[in-house]
């Protein structure tokens, strides 16, 4: 059976980086923060890699109808269903729930990664710096990686919500990490895709650090 695509398979992405990054230090697992339909889950499982797979979606992990640009009805398979045909399912984890609701006792992990998580409206509902402190307690403590991508300003009413962090603001949150990529995009323009049927703008940030703490606590 061919593998089949995930639904924001066309939408860009600095995915590659962190891929890259992730290769060339033999890193062992990494946990995906909204893991969604698995476009950045089932890369990461095919080179063997553990997944620890966070979501709270039901449709995005089970599959349902969707629809499409063109006003198109389908229905998407969902991540277990996608892994499953690939027979990766040993290699991923599926975690069902928030991110911000996890014990603090999860395993880390070599890495965490996220994309364009923390924007939407239901997260905006705490702070910014608790998504990031979530996310940073899912790396191990010393070398571990903390990699996002996110959206930046591009309407008037994003330059008075911090879930759409300008430039340099994400330094903030990592005082005692070692920043070792840090780029932006100008505004783009992206194609439709599922949630965003019409062509609209974006910019886009990316960060990626590295945690220098040999402690536990990584706020």
């Amino acid at each position: 059976m061919a593998p089949s695509p995930s639904l924001w398979q066309e939408t860009r992405t600095f995915f590659p980086i962190f891929l890259d990054l992730v290769v060339n230090r033999g890193m062992q697992s990494v946990c995906v923060v909204g893991a969604s339909d698995g476009k950045f889950v089932l890369p990461l499982a095919r080179l063997g890699v553990r997944v620890l797979a966070v979501e709270r979606n039901k449709s995005a992990l089970d599959g349902g109808p969707v629809v499409l640009p063109g006003r198109t009805e389908a229905s998407m398979p969902g991540l277990r269903k996608r892994l499953a045909d690939e027979d990766l399912s040993g290699r991923v984890e599926i975690v069902e729930a928030d991110i911000l609701d996890l014990p603090d006792e999860l395993d880390a992990t070599d890495a965490v990664w996220t994309s364009c998580s923390w924007h939407y409206s239901i997260n905006h509902r705490r702070p910014l710096g608790d998504f990031i402190a979530a996310m940073k307690r899912s790396c191990r403590p010393r070398g571990g990686v903390f990699a996002a991508e996110y959206m930046m300003p591009v309407e008037p009413w994003h330059l008075a919500c911090e879930h759409y962090p300008e430039e340099g603001e994400m330094r903030r949150f990592f005082p005692d990490w070692a920043i070792e990529w840090e780029t932006y995009t100008p505004p783009f323009l992206e194609a439709p895709h599922v949630e965003q049927l019409h062509e609209h703008t974006h910019r886009m940030g990316l960060l990626i650090a590295t945690n220098q703490q040999k402690g536990c606590d990584a706020d």
